[in-house]
């Protein structure tokens, strides 16, 4: 039987006004990740927000498209 990786998880990361980087929120699927990241920008706040691979599949898989 073939190993099985656990599914890649995805977080929402927030920058600041003053560059500091935040975790919104973690162990997310990209699709929420990204549906997640969506909402917050929308508000129209200064901060930035984007999502980022967690955990240790992060290395291997890349965050752009």
């Amino acid at each position: 039987m073939p190993d099985r990786q656990p599914p890649q998880l995805w977080c929402l990361v927030r920058l600041d006004d003053n560059g500091n980087e935040f975790v919104v929120r973690d162990g997310l699927d990209r699709a929420a990740a990204e549906a997640l990241a969506r909402t917050f920008e929308a508000r129209g706040h200064k901060q930035s927000y984007w999502i980022r691979a967690q955990g240790p599949q992060a290395e291997k898989r890349p965050e752009a498209e």
